[in-house]
């Protein structure tokens, strides 16, 4: 969310934030709704006064001033409790508004209002050559045997998998890989929970925008997150860190958990688009300074990068467009791999940061250099999400006698081997 006083200055830049984003939020509403609120919290505030004086006058009056003081204390007490009654209405439906603020966007972010107004800022590497007709990751693990599908779905539904034998083992090498690397940037390996409370949910920004992409667990008022970085900021919410304590770097490791709706007819097939997955995730908790937080940015999108070199993947670095990037971010950078036998690109990264709108709603604080209670920037990207990474490593690394190649940065963590 934002800051109260910033929209009541900037009622306009936060409209323009409401119409890039494709927000269905009426600002002058939400400032209505503040102004009376705040008129009833001073109301309360006076009446409490007030009430006070009572006792004071009480304890200084007469029998029969006392009893006049009775009677209109008895009313007092009955109006003061509307006020009440009304102030915490008045706050539910603030509260309700606010969490549909948009951050601001970045100014260079391209206007559009999803995807399809995305724009290609750099592609890396090479698509690979075959003298062979590749076949696409689903058949080439059913062939070797590395991975279950029929049976998956028979257990859990649609869009189920299994891994199985070698893709296993290189599931594992991949995130070991990814975890080494953070921990030579100095990330800290975080074991998350991804079973999680509403309260993270709202804080990061998932709720309550997103509840129909989330599973809910009602009997135990619990969710499954489909994110590391929701456990990632909870983990800190409420707290007023020290400024020497900043930047905190997290490596999050989690299962990840999405009911993907609408998506029914798009990457039915396969690996590319599952209920449950892998992940590590870079997370970063930095002071609040646009010029830090544009730096960790680069940093963040640069180790994807990075990791995406090493393995020998194709890819290319998007621009993401204002109705793309969701409601919190103020600037996002997807990454899409190449996937030879669909011809295209697809999603295995995204970049963002977001300022000091998901500390604002998780309440994640430090205190500066002067002593002063500031909110936090927090961003987080993307290092490895599997089994969508190895989709892209299936399909362009097999063999024409449907092998696979391991990239040379894995093959530490296989025992040497060269080929599977």
């Amino acid at each position: 969310m934002l800051d109260k006083r910033f929209i009541r200055e900037n009622p306009d830049v936060v409209k323009d934030a409401v119409r890039l984003k494709g927000v269905d939020l009426d600002v002058d509403e939400l400032l209505q709704l503040d102004q009376e609120n705040r008129k009833l919290q001073f109301e309360v505030d006076e009446a409490q006064a007030r009430r006070k004086s009572f006792a004071k006058q009480f304890a200084k009056a007469d029998e029969a001033r006392r009893a006049e003081l009775r009677a209109e204390h008895t009313e007092f007490d009955r109006q003061l409790r509307e006020l009440r009654e009304q102030l915490a209405r008045t706050s539910a439906q603030l509260a309700e508004l606010m969490l549909l603020v948009p951050g601001i966007p970045w100014e260079g972010a391209p206007v559009g209002p999803d995807e399809s107004a995305n724009v290609v800022i750099r592609a890396v590497g090479t698509r690979p050559e075959f003298d062979f007709t590749p076949l696409d990751h689903t058949e080439l693990a059913e062939r070797r045997g590395w991975a279950e599908f029929a049976r998956a779905r028979r257990i859990s539904g649609e869009r189920a998998y299994a891994l199985v034998g070698d893709l296993v083992m290189l599931e594992r090498a991949v995130h070991s890989y990814a975890l080494d690397l953070l921990r030579g940037q100095d990330f800290t390996p975080v074991s998350v929970p991804a079973l999680v409370k509403e309260a993270p949910l709202v804080g990061t920004g998932m709720l309550p925008k997103g509840r129909d992409e989330i599973y809910e667990i009602p009997a135990d008022n619990a969710f499954l997150a489909g994110t590391a970085e929701v456990a990632l900021v909870g983990l800190h919410a409420g707290e007023i860190l020290e400024v020497s304590q900043l930047p905190i770097r997290y490596a999050g490791i989690s299962p990840c958990f999405r009911r993907e709706i609408g998506s029914a007819s798009r990457d039915v097939r396969g690996l590319l688009r599952v209920h449950q997955f892998e992940k590590v995730e870079q997370f970063v908790l930095c002071v609040n300074d646009p010029a830090e937080s544009a730096r960790w940015h680069a940093e963040l999108l640069a180790t994807a990068e990075r990791i995406l070199t090493d393995l020998g993947l194709h890819y290319e670095v998007v621009e993401c467009a204002t109705g793309d990037m969701g409601l919190g971010k103020y600037r996002m950078n997807d990454i899409n791999t190449w996937f030879p036998t669909l011809d295209r690109f697809r999603e295995t990264h995204s970049c963002s940061t977001l300022h000091d709108w998901q500390a604002r709603r998780a309440n994640l604080r430090y205190r500066d250099a002067e002593g002063n209670i500031r909110f936090a920037h927090t961003l987080n990207n993307t290092a490895v999400a599997t089994p969508r990474l190895l989709a892209a490593i299936l399909e362009n690394f097999q063999t024409a006698d449907q092998q696979l190649r391991v990239p040379e940065v894995l093959r530490p963590y296989l025992g040497g081997r060269d080929l599977l």
